[in-house]
């Protein structure tokens, strides 16, 4: 590296090109051509393009014709020169037609022209939240943040781990897999772990996308040459966020391009964080050795929702949307809308629509009316007997047990879960339940149901199994 007239550090291939040709100190009407210029090009470009490349552009010189412009990084230099040197050029010559070359130079330091002067005034916005370091890849949801995320048992692995990532000083588990069904909560966390790494840690640079849209700029790259741009823009990140990494099952050269760039963050030690809906040794059509390089940190599940933490959401969102919803109403939604979080925010928002336009208040009358159509699906008519047939298959015990005197835990803890799923998918009585099962008292039956709560509130697994047979009885 050499030095330039004012002492800043410049790379030698510029140094080189000025050689013989001293660059005059821009004038007054240059500077303000590029002034005009460089601030038209967030209007050419949008405002994720400029902020991310183009506004640290600063007019250095101009000579024999040149306008030599500065950037902080050689990265930074070849990736505007390859992508928007020439439409840069072309807007200078429109303002100035002596203007037939534009130089990229690297000055390490350099202050932004659109900045010069400004360091005692501070910008209005220059301690507010803001997403711009996330612009360039996808987008951010304000919503989906830790405050608005409702923290219950099938999440809250998943949560703390989210949580300690963003409040360790270094990096405590490298990658963070975060995995469960759809409409569950990842992305949620994925963003809201954005968000606070943005509040606390400004510096850094982070890359939110979807594991999709890197395989879209990987076949980009390397359809236009650039694979080693993007090898280096990649691999420059300091937080790596990819969700639904299921999705670049079976392509093979996406999938080698991800795993060296998962080893090279890994070796500068640079935080990864991955969703999926399955566990990593679960994922069909992943390479074995990415599958081993995704479980090496920490991995976390997210549960399939319980009544509990569906009631605790809803609530949640009426108090956010500051609706009027009678708590019998939440309750029916949290009872009836079990397949997913998304589904039951949806509903939520229909009702509170239909409120709005027609005027009236919302009942659990109206909530059935609205929302018929969903409700049809969820509430196939489930029998005893079939309850009882499948929980006997899944337990490979005889159908005959379920209404047998035998006590053996084998047979007893099947048939009161048997119980349990009868009172949450049937509108039988108790009486009529303990009927069903050899005619016993409604108190076995309130004993069977507490207890299954009582094992699924204490053993994640014994709940999951629950869970399964819960999902295959309502399809």
């Amino acid at each position: 590296m050499t030095k330039n007239e004012t002492g800043k550090a410049i790379d030698g291939a510029a140094a080189n090109k000025n050689f013989g040709a001293e660059p005059l100190k821009p004038s007054k009407e240059i500077t303000a051509i590029w002034k005009q210029v460089h601030k038209a090009l967030r209007g050419e470009f949008g405002e994720a393009v400029f902020r991310s490349w183009l506004k640290p552009l600063t007019l250095q010189a101009c000579y024999h014709g040149t306008l030599e412009v500065s950037v902080p990084t050689r990265f930074m230099k070849d990736w505007i020169q390859t992508h928007y040197s020439k439409r840069i050029l072309e807007m200078c010559t429109e303002k100035d037609g002596s203007i037939k070359r534009l130089e990229i130079v690297v000055v390490q330091n350099a202050i932004p022209q659109e900045d010069e002067g400004a360091a005692t005034q501070p910008k209005a916005n220059e301690n507010n939240k803001s997403s711009d370091q996330f612009e360039i890849a996808a987008p951010l949801d304000e919503r989906f943040t830790f405050d608005s995320f409702v923290v219950g048992k099938p999440n809250a692995l998943a949560h703390a781990a989210a949580r300690r990532v963003v409040e360790s000083a270094s990096v405590p588990f490298n990658p963070l897999f975060i995995y469960g069904g759809v409409g569950l909560g990842k992305t949620h966390l994925m963003h809201a772990i954005a968000w606070m790494i943005g509040d606390k840690q400004p510096e850094k640079q982070v890359m939110y996308l979807s594991a999709e849209k890197f395989m879209y700029q990987f076949v980009k790259a390397l359809r236009s040459n650039e694979t080693m741009a993007f090898k280096e823009f990649f691999r420059s990140v300091d937080v790596l966020m990819i969700d639904d990494i299921q999705f670049i099952a079976g392509k093979e050269s996406t999938q080698e391009e991800f795993f060296h760039t998962f080893n090279a963050l890994v070796d500068q030690n640079k935080q990864i964080i991955i969703s999926a809906d399955k566990a990593p040794s679960d994922l069909v059509g992943i390479e074995e050795r990415l599958r081993s390089r995704l479980a090496w940190g920490l991995v976390a599940d997210i549960q399939p929702s319980t009544y509990e933490l569906r009631l605790g959401i809803v609530k949640a969102k009426r108090d956010q949307l500051e609706a009027k919803i009678p708590d019998p109403v939440l309750e029916f939604l949290a009872l009836k809308v079990t397949s997913n979080i998304r589904e039951l925010e949806g509903a939520l928002n229909r009702i509170v629509a239909h409120a709005d336009v027609s005027k009236n208040e919302i009942t659990l009358e109206s909530t059935q009316e609205v929302l018929q159509d969903l409700l049809r699906s969820h509430d196939r008519r489930i029998t005893i007997d079939e309850i009882q047939r499948k929980v006997a298959e899944h337990y490979n015990i005889r159908l005959s047990d379920m209404h047998s005197a035998r006590r053996a835990r084998q047979v007893a803890r099947p048939r009161q879960i048997a119980m349990y799923l009868a009172k949450q998918l049937t509108a039988r009585s108790l009486p009529e339940i303990g009927r069903k099962f050899g005619g016993r008292d409604h108190t076995t039956v309130m004993h069977a149901v507490r207890k299954i709560e009582e094992l699924s509130n204490g053993d994640a697994s014994f709940a999951q199994d629950v869970e399964i047979l819960r999902r295959a009885l309502t399809g």
